[in-house]
């Protein structure tokens, strides 16, 4: 890890590749859509759980103008400043519990950029008051199951047909390693900063 600061942190992954770790901003959009274009049919298909061609304007909108707070994401970059990953949570009705997602570009998978994304984001919930992170996943999408099981014991809670409810518990000891401390720090300050309003 190095270059904490207000745009973010850097983190090195375990290719030795870096990328830098931040909220998302309302005028990512078009960097969005670029990395959501450099995905796979089957990538977006995981998480969308629907064939996807592009994003619309307000797809666009309610993925980059988050509060950061009931709703948070975070965007991973290259040293280009592509976004190559996503993880995102949305709060539900019971505000204890929110939905989790989390993308990384086909070409930047098998680097643990998933994992350092996961963490980050149930480290972020916690922070939040979040105890559950929810999803809704294929059922044959073990690599998300794995990322989520990573942060907790998940559990099974719906089938229907090819597709799975999932639900993992977050001990509050998620937010306290050592190793996201700062990263999360970085991040707080970002978010901050991106959530305030102009003028």
């Amino acid at each position: 890890m190095r270059g904490a600061d207000s745009d973010g942190v850097e983190l090195e992954l375990s290719d030795e590749s870096w990328v830098k770790i931040r909220p998302i901003r309302a005028d990512d959009k078009e960097a969005l859509l670029a990395g959501f274009e450099r995905l796979s049919d089957d990538s977006r298909y995981k998480r969308f759980l629907t064939p996807m061609e592009t994003l619309t304007r307000s797809q666009l909108r309610y993925l980059t103008e988050v509060d950061h707070h009931d709703h948070e994401a975070l965007v991973a970059c290259d040293l280009d400043a592509n976004i190559v990953g996503v993880g995102r949570y949305v709060r539900e009705e019971d505000p204890t519990r929110a939905e989790a997602a989390v993308t990384v570009a086909d070409d930047w998978q098998g680097r643990r950029l998933g994992t350092a994304l996961t963490r980050l984001l149930a480290a972020r919930a916690t922070e939040e008051g979040i105890t559950r992170l929810t999803a809704l996943l294929l059922a044959r999408n073990e690599d998300m199951r794995g990322l989520l099981d990573a942060v907790g014991d998940l559990e099974v809670t719906a089938r229907d047909g090819g597709v799975i409810g999932v639900e993992v518990p977050l001990a509050p000891e998620v937010a306290q390693d050592p190793a996201l401390r700062s990263v999360l720090r970085a991040v707080a300050v970002t978010a901050g900063e991106v959530a305030r309003p102009p003028g």
